[in-house]
């Protein structure tokens, strides 16, 4: 493991070295338990910067890039990494291990609670509990699929094997990757239309310009497989608390409250007027959510 580091803005960006690549992190925060912030798909660690200085005033406090997104390193998929959950989750645990020294509290965005809820099954002794905010559902997993109408059955299909056709794959993502459909598709994501700031658009378009963001893209929506949210919840080796934006388009809270049904589901929040980013998008309801469960900890 090797560490380089600066200082921005108050808040420390190091850099650690997992598997030969290098991962971007930010932190925070000197004393209580530690908590790991976890992004989800197309994200990064920027999109905790409303929350990682105040949750810091209560923990030591960690945002990190996964492999293949944001500051991190974006290795080609299958031929030098394997972009699925397991490779995620281990990533989190060896930062518990090696970065931080003991085991963390997880807080996930979208597919970054699988992520969180991934590393707690499969390394429950890097995990002391996960918070889970607006759980991505995997809606076009295979096994979802199968309960589709037959049309819509095969279509996502239809498309991924299509975006596996190299030129075809790299000409959508080039059309995705363009500040105005990044801002359209914010705007669809979130329900409070100010939210959407030059700044958040800038954020996440830089780090698709590295080189491998649209291979790691496409790797992404071709992947069906691997657990679904209920599949974690079932086997979760600890307590979980549920965060929802009730105007979520994307992953339906309906669909959601469903998990409250898990005896590890210790409390589900209603997250009135926002969308699926509600740590981003209203970080004023968010965050003495998160405090509260963190201070829990900190006795």
């Amino acid at each position: 493991m090797t560490l380089s580091s600066s200082v921005s803005a108050n808040l420390e960006t190091q850099t650690w070295t997992w598997q030969g690549f290098p991962i971007r992190y930010q932190t925070q925060g000197t004393r209580g338990p530690a908590v790991i912030l976890i992004h989800g798909f197309g994200a990064s660690l920027a999109h905790w910067r409303y929350n990682l200085p105040v949750l810091a005033t209560e923990c030591r406090c960690y945002a990190i890039d996964l492999i293949g997104f944001g500051g991190s390193a974006k290795p080609a998929p299958d031929t030098e990494i394997a972009y699925t959950f397991e490779t995620w989750a281990q990533q989190i645990a060896d930062f518990c291990r090696e970065v931080i020294g003991e085991p963390a509290l997880l807080v996930g965005n979208s597919i970054g609670c699988i992520v969180a809820m991934q590393a707690a099954v499969s390394y429950p002794e890097w995990v002391k509990e996960v918070a889970l905010i607006n759980c991505s559902l995997r809606l076009l997993h295979d096994r979802r699929r199968l309960q589709l109408p037959w049309y819509r059955r095969h279509g996502a299909p239809l498309l991924q094997r299509l975006l596996a056709v190299s030129w075809i794959g790299q000409l959508f993502f080039k059309q995705i990757a363009q500040p105005k459909v990044v801002r359209k598709i914010l705007l669809q994501a979130y329900k409070r239309p100010e939210a959407v700031t030059d700044e958040l658009v800038d954020l996440l378009m830089a780090p698709a310009l590295d080189g491998g963001a649209g291979d790691v893209f496409l790797a992404f929506t071709r992947y069906s497989q691997g657990p679904l949210p209920e599949d974690l919840l079932e086997v979760l080796p600890c307590q979980a608390l549920i965060l929802w934006g009730t105007d979520d388009p994307w992953e339906p809270i309906a669909l959601g409250r469903k998990f409250a049904e898990f005896p590890q589901v210790k409390q589900f929040i209603d997250l009135e007027g926002v969308g699926h980013c509600p740590q981003d998008e209203a970080p004023e309801l968010v965050n003495p959510i998160l405090l509260e469960w963190v201070k829990h900890w900190a006795t």
